[in-house]
């Protein structure tokens, strides 16, 4: 019998886990970290519903930690499968692996420091860097459109998913008693309007499909309206002499801010400005965007081509050294772009800190903001929030922009379902906060008709 059950990524838009079980196997597809609310984060620590060593193999969509952010303590707990990934997905989740380590380390440090004085007991990281490192070895690269047989009974294809560089969508084929079932589990679907990256596969038929909501309750902006309002952003920072500092994810995220940038002054739309790259994990995996090329849209492809490459221009920055960020914060009129995306580790907080309670200074949020994390609380209207335990006066000027987002809205992915010949019997809204997940059901209920959509909470068991 075959059956699915959902560890993380239900009702909620990370700690992406499905466990899938036959009569002879157990298929794992993501191993990812709950990030957000303390209670969130606390799920982490929990032990594996499952036996780590049954499970034959580990298929992941794409390197974000909120899909692999758990991989290093999978392997550490026993696992001796193969996880297996497209080569680009490879090369960044080790670099994000090793990153998400050594925050586990350094906050470990710090909690134990406070601990030590309160005469409690010691903690353990999650996982440590050579946890991390070892986890490498059990990753398999496999190529987009090509047929893996995991078991006698299963194969699978990747497919270009469109959302960061080396995303997937999963299909695969299970004979379940001499009936093969198709089953499609899109990974996070890309936003069509990115820069850099191909559009996302159409996909023709399925079984079942698992789909993300993450976007299902909103509509992007358009590119065009996008990029003006970011273009004003930076020019009415600059009449007062204010920084601009962008929280962005590492990946994908921060390389296309500096595509835009990039174009808007070889346009001349905003002058000449300071760029700075704070954040060692972004410029790893820049320099891992920069080895496949062949992932790229074509118009990127011929950009770079012509020597014309969006991420080194006059006036851009990366910063390696803890020394040289330090040296940042006496900046002015400047752009910071630094990680992490929610705010809630890394250089960011150091910027932030040092810039928020500033009126002339300028906060853009380019992406997904997740419950319970600091960067939720300014979008929100936070008007003084604490960072290392201090806390600062939000004077500054917060500002969103949503179509920069790496991930398809709801028009895109109600779209890309009717791409279907046929609809799945099946579908599972997943990774989703609970509010977008149904607002996304009942548009596919809506516009598909005669197809169960299911929202299912963690902890769920369905037969498929």
């Amino acid at each position: 019998m075959l059956k699915v059950e959902f560890i993380g990524g239900a009702k909620t838009v990370t700690g992406s886990c499905f466990l899938l079980t036959t009569d002879t196997h157990k298929i794992l597809v993501e191993c990812g970290s709950f990030q957000g609310s303390k209670n969130l984060e606390e799920r982490n620590y929990l032990p594996f519903p499952f036996i780590p060593a049954e499970i034959t193999a580990l298929i992941l969509t794409h390197a974000h930690i909120d899909h692999s952010g758990l991989i290093p303590k999978l392997t550490k707990s026993g696992f001796k499968g193969k996880i297996f990934a497209t080569k680009p997905t490879v090369a960044l989740s080790e670099v994000m692996l090793l990153d998400s380590a050594h925050i586990h380390e350094m906050e470990v440090v710090w909690k134990n420091r406070k601990r030590i004085r309160a005469g409690k007991n010691l903690i353990e990281p999650l996982y440590t860097a050579e946890d991390a490192k070892n986890s490498i070895k059990f990753f398999e690269p496999v190529s987009y459109d090509t047929f893996i047989s995991l078991t006698p009974d299963i194969k699978m294809c990747f497919r270009d998913a469109g959302h960061i560089l080396g995303s997937a969508t999963i299909e695969m084929w299970i004979n379940d008693n001499n009936r093969e079932k198709k089953i499609v589990f899109s990974g996070d679907i890309g936003n069509k309007e990115q820069n850099i990256i191909r559009d996302p596969s159409v996909i023709l038929d399925a079984d079942i499909l698992f789909i993300e909501s993450t976007y299902g309750d909103r509509l992007h902006k358009n590119k065009i309206e996008t990029v003006l309002e970011f273009q004003n952003l930076i020019n009415h920072s600059f009449n007062k002499n204010g920084n601009i500092i962008i929280p962005a994810f590492a990946v994908e995220r921060t390389q296309e801010i500096l595509y835009v940038i990039s174009d808007l002054i070889k346009k001349k739309q905003i002058s000449p400005v300071l760029v700075f790259v704070d954040s060692p994990l972004a410029i790893s995996a820049t320099e891992i965007f920069k080895k496949n090329i062949d992932c790229f849209d074509a118009d990127t492809i011929a950009r770079v081509k012509n020597n014309d490459d969006p991420f080194s221009f006059d006036g851009l920055s990366y910063i390696r050294e803890a020394e040289e960020s330090k040296k940042l914060n006496e900046q002015n009129g400047v752009i910071i772009i630094s990680a992490s995306g929610m705010c809630e580790a890394g250089r960011i907080k150091h910027h932030l800190k040092h810039n928020l309670w500033r009126e002339e200074s300028t906060i853009i949020f380019v992406g997904y903001q997740a419950n319970g994390t600091l960067g939720r609380a300014l979008v929100d209207g936070s008007k003084l929030v604490k960072i290392f335990g201090e806390e600062i006066s939000v004077k500054a000027n917060i500002a969103t922009i949503g179509g920069f987002s790496a991930h398809a809205d709801q028009k895109e992915l109600l779209d890309w379902i009717g791409n279907f010949r046929s609809l799945p019997a099946k579908i599972f809204v997943i990774h989703g906060e609970e509010k977008s997940s149904n607002c996304l059901k009942e548009k596919i209920e809506y516009s598909f008709k005669n197809t169960n959509v299911i929202i299912p909470s963690c902890g769920d068991i369905e037969v498929l």
